[in-house]
């Protein structure tokens, strides 16, 4: 990665989000302890300018030191968990105006990030949450946001799932996954095969990317909400406007 802005180089090419980050050792730091403390230290506690404002979380804002530090001294793989991601804000968005939907169940946040998508499903009554992300810092990052909003930290795994066998999941919760084709492929592939199994509802939160446009699974959706974005979110993600709830129904 160049020098400059560390933020910008995060937009820069959104092919590279989440699941497709080199699953490193945490270089500088040595425990939970020391990499809670760097989150804490490198974040701000934001509450609003997103889709839910009842929800608090540690992002990375223009008082962050990273926000222009050079890239090359942050530690970890790239902080996608510090982005309120418009896919992610509208899912969670839904469950909150929507508690039936999660209440009582089995939820899956597969590529969790912040772990947005999670803490709705919690708040909004679900019986049992996991969070899973491959980025480890992810995972504690999702657990402090846990903790921010009056929540025991939800269970979380680093597993890739999506080249495992799908558990009994009720319900499976996708914000901003579809950023590439080869990883949709992947995904389409593995959500039919949980939906096939088990009858798993997917819920997926998309602001419009070209790979979740263009993608063979798009025929097989349901829309089920759209949000116009804040102000703000729009800045940040170059355009995007809104942001949709698709129902994944394959036939």
């Amino acid at each position: 990665m160049s020098r400059g802005s560390f933020r910008s180089s995060l937009f820069r090419d959104v092919r590279v989000m989440k699941l497709f980050c080199p699953r490193r050792c945490l270089l500088h730091c040595k425990s939970e302890h020391d990499t809670k403390r760097f989150v804490t230290e490198n974040t701000e506690v934001v509450r609003g300018q997103s889709l839910t404002p009842e929800i608090s979380l540690r992002l990375f804002t223009a008082k962050c030191r990273f926000w222009t530090e050079r890239p090359e001294l942050w530690p970890f793989p790239e902080p996608f968990w510090a982005i309120y991601w418009p896919g992610g804000q509208a899912l969670a968005r839904y469950l909150l105006n929507n508690p039936e939907v999660s209440r009582g169940k089995r939820v899956l946040d597969l590529g969790c990030g912040c772990g947005a998508s999670a803490i709705a499903a919690k708040l909004s009554g679900a019986a049992h949450v996991v969070a899973n992300d491959i980025d480890p810092v992810a995972v504690i990052a999702t657990q402090m946001n846990c903790e921010l909003n009056g929540l025991e930290p939800l269970p979380c795994v680093t597993d890739n799932m999506i080249h495992s066998e799908p558990e009994n999941w009720d319900l499976i919760l996708l914000g901003d996954m579809f950023y590439d084709e080869n990883l949709a492929d992947c995904l389409h592939k593995w959500l039919h095969t949980s939906i096939k199994i088990h009858g798993t509802r997917v819920l997926i939160g998309d602001p419009g990317r070209a790979q979740f446009e263009s993608h063979a699974i798009k025929k097989l959706l349901h829309k089920q909400a759209q949000f116009e974005l804040p102000d703000s979110v729009k800045k940040e993600n170059y355009g995007l406007t809104s942001s949709t709830v698709w129902l994944y129904r394959p036939g």
